[in-house]
């Protein structure tokens, strides 16, 4: 059997029955818990906020949803065309704001490019750039490459040191800060609450910016692997060029595959390793899934734990000294 055949045999669900649960979630803790009256959804052209977004539309009507497109000089013309037609083929009101000239202003840009000359110092106007993960589909331990395209097209790619890496993602992450930002203004402008838009392997996974893509007030399909994202885009008849999107970051100036930055793998291939990691399925099974080496495999299933460890303060609030009395937390599921 094919491996996107088992992946679908695996993940089947009843996509109609999903929906309304999702919807009457949406629903429900809009009236009982958030008390807001609408959803603000920021869009990005990608798979995860155009569901996010039908479900919201379904579950309140398009006209009680706000959704943003919120462009950076880095991301792809493709995204925004993506999203506009997104939104215009659920009926939802939007708003465009070029975030780039917050991000100049905060530095944005500038500490990112100070890190890039680091390693290559003739970078500047005209060059590109993407962060690229390596070692772990071999099943070695994880590292990073810094990509850079020159002005005249020559492709350069050298390892990065931990300093450097961790300045750049620094950098970035003021992406998703800024648009939280604005998502957070507009529902509070409107009494909305804001829609969070990861599937299960990010959400999981912690792939994610703390008080940025990861903040929100309800994340209607994180209970969802990737693959069935797609099979409910799908049953929600959403357009055919959306439903065909390969998943990327849209966060560096050189396009950037979700699996070439993060995690290792295709998505297909990680949907199985989560389910596998999930059903206590032996790297042996695994590697038949995906059609790699057990070594591999193990090195996947371990992986998987390794980012749920260091990432899982990514989930957390802030830390307090001792227990305080009075706050309700959260309410229940």
């Amino acid at each position: 059997m094919a491996q996107t055949e088992v992946l679908h045999e695996l993940l089947q669900f009843d996509k109609g029955k999903e929906v309304q649960k999702i919807v009457d979630g949406i629903r429900l803790h809009l009236r009982k818990n958030l008390k807001r009256r609408g959803l603000v959804v920021a869009v990005s052209g990608g798979i995860d906020s155009a569901v996010s977004a039908a479900l919201s539309a379904m579950a309140i009507g398009p006209e009680k949803v706000l959704g943003l497109l919120l462009p950076e000089r880095d991301s792809s013309g493709e995204s925004s065309r993506l999203g506009n037609m997104l939104l215009k083929h659920l009926g939802i009101d939007f708003l465009e704001v070029n975030i780039s000239a917050t991000l100049e202003a905060i530095g944005c840009y500038m500490w990112r490019d100070d890190a890039v000359r680091e390693i290559f110092p003739d970078y500047g106007d005209g060059w590109k750039s993407k962060i690229a993960i390596a070692g772990g589909g071999d099943g070695g331990i994880n590292y990073f490459h810094l990509i850079v395209r020159s002005p005249d097209g020559t492709i350069s790619k050298k390892r990065m040191e931990l300093k450097q890496y961790l300045q750049i993602v620094a950098a970035t992450n003021f992406k998703q800060r800024i648009r939280k930002t604005l998502e957070y203004f507009h529902a509070d402008r409107l009494n909305y609450a804001v829609v969070g838009t990861p599937n299960r392997m990010e959400y999981d996974q912690g792939f994610f910016v703390k008080n940025g893509d990861g903040s929100s007030d309800i994340k209607p399909i994180a209970h969802l692997y990737k693959t069935q994202v797609y099979d409910l885009a799908r049953y929600l008849d959403l357009p055919q060029e959306i439903c065909s999107t390969t998943p990327t970051t849209d966060t560096f100036s050189l396009s950037q595959g979700q699996d070439e930055f993060y995690y290792g793998l295709p998505f297909e291939k990680m949907d199985l390793a989560l389910w596998a990691y999930n059903h206590d399925i032996s790297a042996g099974e695994l590697a038949k899934l995906i059609h790699v080496t057990e070594d591999v495999a193990g090195f996947v299933l371990k992986d998987i734990q390794r980012k749920r460890r260091t990432t899982a303060m990514l989930h957390w609030p802030g830390l307090l000294i001792e227990p305080v009395e009075g706050p309700i937390t959260a309410p229940p599921v």
